[in-house]
């Protein structure tokens, strides 16, 4: 078990176009979000999906990928981990972020 230590794995939908960052050290970032879906029966024995929103950030090579093959609606599989960061807005209030850094990508779906 000592090797399953902040690792995430999800499957869900892009949610936006990515953004891509050109850095000045020839390093390349990607944004992007990811939808989930959770389907279930209420009480009431109706269907509800419960959408679950995640921010992710790749690096270098899989930033390149995302860059060239990832769409808006774009299905696709992730693996990472989870990191926290804080930050200060421009009214100096001070704002927390979770993301997933991306390790691995996986494209899903049809192709386009």
């Amino acid at each position: 078990m000592s090797t399953i230590r902040n690792k995430v794995q999800f499957i869900g939908n892009v949610g936006n176009t990515p953004e891509i960052t050109n850095l000045e050290s020839s390093k390349k970032v990607a944004r992007l979000s990811l939808a989930t879906n959770d389907h279930y029966r209420n009480q009431k024995g109706e269907s509800v999906q419960d959408t679950q929103w995640h921010s992710l950030v790749a690096w270098n090579k899989q930033a390149e990928l995302i860059e060239n093959y990832v769409p808006k609606g774009k299905e696709i599989a992730i693996e990472g981990k989870l990191i926290s960061r804080s930050y200060e807005d421009k009214e100096g209030n001070k704002r927390y972020v979770t993301e997933i850094l991306v390790s691995e990508i996986l494209l899903l779906g049809s192709k386009d």
